[in-house]
């Protein structure tokens, strides 16, 4: 490996600028844990000064131990009005106590003269005396040059001095920050070639850093150009979240740190529990998953066409760059339309099913997965409903229950209450009917409560199960109200979850479709561990 380079997270504080993204104290401290053991080196935990949360989040950290990352605390230089010593938002960061201090300050001309309001030589002065009182203080001082890459194009002297100053104050690193997220990638080798021999020039033997945003969608490009041209710290959050169109996602620039680049650092030895830590950040902040972000998306390593299969089985290297295990990631081979006979072989092995490449079945499973696509099915998020398929054209489903019937009704009895929803079912278990009811929480609740009372008693698995997703999706508009839609249902058991997909012009029968396959499934399951 070749130098080693610096990791700084702000998932905590730049991260939770991004429109929709909340966390809790309790939220910001399970991430910390498990950045702390991805081997992430620095976390930023917030601005003390600027929120009760942040606050209430460094007094609890006092408490928990991490094994290796330090934690920042975020804030900016002092006031010009304030002596440091009498500065509320410094003393708010020492009395924080955390192992680092980052502090930004303004490097771009205009921003001085009209945001601060104050002359050019005042801001150079409240740059030195901010980190000069802070230095002998604190373990860790770094200094974010914010809106560094605007100021050095419009002012590249003054830029520079601002830097020159922080590193007389006693900053160890010097972060350039693209606040703003305008920068193209050509533009931050020269930069960052110039800042590293200016800075040296007069003295100073710090670290350079790189602080990007994605509003060019260049972040990452931008931050892997710095540290190729000299940099040693690079800023970013988990997923990329940030203000406006995000931060430098890290899951992105890591693995290309050590897998591309050749370069060193302390997530190198966990590196495949990178797909972990990024789905943990998205759970706790309730957002969805990026199914087609790069290396820990499911979709990063997931093949569709039946050519693209068959080459991959081969050899992994003709469709995949990095294998997906390094960084906790698994390839996944895509039932669909444009599906060839090795996806299908593929499947099958995957779930114990012997079928010989001349099997006329084969040709069977993949006209009734074409036609059924045309219908709107799609199987690429719902393969319990595709294993069910293949099982019941060899001839391997049992036929656990059969239905009759079922109908659902709605009751409004009062404009200012909810609705009362009741399921009423028939079917037949064996030899024997059963005809039952039940309430729920809307249609698609009451159906399940429906027909999971009427089986449970003849097999009682079922009581394990639980609906944990539902998912609706209008397949075209051109017919308004009268258009299919398809659903998606995600089903658990406690021990492992499996997807189902219905499709219909009326949206219970598409429910009812998915669901009668997701409770299949289960009892399938439960014959095959028998």
């Amino acid at each position: 490996m070749g130098r080693s380079i610096e990791i700084y997270d702000t998932t905590l504080r730049d991260g939770t600028q991004a429109e929709n993204f909340n966390l809790s104290v309790e939220d910001k401290i399970r991430i910390t844990q498990a950045l702390d053991k991805l081997g992430i080196d620095f976390i930023e935990g917030g601005w003390p000064g600027s929120n009760p949360v942040s606050a209430e989040y460094f007094a609890q950290m006092r408490k928990i131990k991490l094994n290796h990352a330090k934690l920042a605390a975020f804030g900016s230089t002092r006031h010009f009005k304030n002596a440091p010593e009498d500065d509320p938002n410094l003393q708010a960061l020492l009395d924080a106590k955390p192992q680092a201090i980052t502090i930004f300050g303004k490097s771009w001309d205009i921003h001085v003269t009209e945001a601060l309001k104050i002359e050019l030589a005042d801001n150079l002065q409240i740059i030195k005396d901010t980190l000069a009182y802070l230095h002998p203080q604190v373990e860790h001082l770094i200094y974010d040059a914010e809106h560094f890459f605007d100021g050095y194009k419009n002012n590249e002297e003054y830029a520079l001095a601002t830097l020159v100053k922080a590193a007389e104050g006693g900053a160890e690193t010097l972060v350039l920050c693209d606040t703003n997220g305008g920068t193209l990638p050509q533009e931050v080798g020269p930069i960052v070639q110039h800042v590293k021999k200016h800075i040296e020039d007069h003295g100073h033997r710090v670290k350079i850093g790189i602080h990007s945003h994605n509003d060019s969608e260049s972040a990452v490009a931008n931050a892997l150009l710095a540290l190729d041209c000299g940099a040693d710290h690079v800023q970013g959050t988990i997923n990329g979240f940030g203000e406006r169109c995000g931060n430098a996602n890290l899951t992105s620039i890591i693995p290309a740190i050590i897998f591309k680049m050749g370069l060193d650092c302390g997530v190198q030895r966990n590196i495949d529990q990178l797909y972990s830590t990024s789905r943990l950040v998205n759970e706790l902040a309730n957002l969805p998953h990026n199914r087609y972000q790069p290396y820990v998306g499911e979709s990063a390593f997931a093949h569709k066409g039946g050519i693209h299969v068959s080459a991959v089985k081969r050899n992994p290297t003709t469709y995949e760059h990095i294998a997906p295990d390094k960084v906790g990631n698994i390839r996944r081979i895509l039932i669909s339309d444009q599906a060839g006979r090795s996806n299908i072989l593929h499947k099958a092995n995957l779930w114990g099913l012997k079928i010989a490449p001349n099997d006329p079945v084969l040709n069977a499973i993949i006209s009734e997965l074409k036609d059924l696509e045309n219908k709107g099915f799609s199987f690429e998020g719902a393969e319990a409903s595709f294993e069910i398929l293949m099982r019941r054209a060899m001839g391997l489903q049992r036929n656990y229950f059969k239905f009759e019937t079922f109908r659902v009704m709605n009751h409004k009895y009062r404009m200012d209450k909810p609705p009362l929803t009741e399921a009423t079912i028939r079917l037949f278990v064996g030899g024997d009917e059963v005809h039952t009811a039940a309430m729920g929480d809307g249609p698609v609740n009451a159906l399940d409560n429906a027909i999971r009372k009427a089986l449970v008693r003849f097999y009682p698995c079922l009581e394990e199960m639980q609906l944990a997703d539902y998912k609706v999706r209008v397949l075209t508009g051109e017919h308004g109200t009268e258009a299919k839609v398809r659903v998606l249902v995600e089903s658990t058991d406690g021990h492992c979850s499996w997807s189902t997909v219905g499709v219909s012009v009326n949206i219970i029968e598409a429910s009812w479709q998915a669901l009668v396959d997701s409770i299949n499934y289960k009892l399938m399951k439960e014959d095959n561990r028998k």
